[in-house]
């Protein structure tokens, strides 16, 4: 069961954002254009995904407290399990159609909590785009909210799959407008030709956002 952040949660949520991207501006120069099409309401949060450092990147994009579906493998430790769960995180079973994952997103954002999903569901290398699940795009047509694509240019330099260690590399994040999704009628079932073209939708505009977020660190 996944249940709103407690005022706790909150604050502390809030102490750990100012201090990982209080390290992520300094270190990585980190610049986020684009934040005036993030929604005051819930959404989805869709970043391209080329690094292990995306996660803490995207919590940059706003204030407001972000629920992020992560791999089980990073709750396999009692600490980490502790640490993810208390910043409002919760696992997914990777490689499955982990349904208890989707309904806790659904739980989410009719709680009016922005979600973080990245739609490539694992990280990705190069300058390509591609294999997007349907995942968001179900999600998003299920209740109503909007996507907002990401576009990421320097992570992988920063720190490319496979890495141990982090650069200092500048990085530069391009929120794009918010994709709205087609309404469905309520209780109806989600048409799978709506969730193909709206998962195609992002596919595009997430290339367009990543070729733009490359081209302003120079790595495209």
């Amino acid at each position: 069961m996944i249940t709103p952040l407690s005022r706790m949660q909150r604050a502390w949520y809030a102490f750990v954002r100012s201090v990982v991207v209080g390290f992520c501006k300094t270190f990585w120069r980190l610049r986020v254009e684009g934040t005036e099409h993030v929604p005051a309401g819930p959404f989805i949060l869709s970043p391209v995904h080329r690094s292990n450092i995306d996660t803490p990147l995207v919590a940059a994009v706003t204030r407001r407290p972000l629920r992020y579906m992560g791999k089980d493998a990073m709750w396999k430790y009692g600490w980490s399990a502790w640490f993810f769960t208390s910043l409002g995180g919760f696992p997914v079973h990777r490689g499955t159609a982990d349904r208890e994952a989707l309904k806790k997103c659904v739980t989410v954002l009719e709680g009016g909590e922005p979600l973080v999903l990245f739609p490539e569901g694992t990280r990705r290398s190069g300058p390509v785009v591609e294999d997007v699940f349907d995942g968001a795009a179900y999600v998003a047509l299920r209740t109503g909210v909007p996507i907002v694509p990401v576009g990421i240019g320097g992570s992988e330099k920063a720190m490319p799959k496979g890495a141990k260690f982090i650069r200092p590399v500048k990085v530069t994040m391009v929120v794009g407008e918010p994709l709205n999704p087609p309404v469905t009628e309520g209780g109806a079932r989600v048409p799978r030709r709506a969730v193909r073209e709206l998962t195609a939708e992002l596919q595009k505009r997430l290339q367009d956002l990543y070729d733009e977020a490359q081209a302003k660190v120079g790595t495209r």
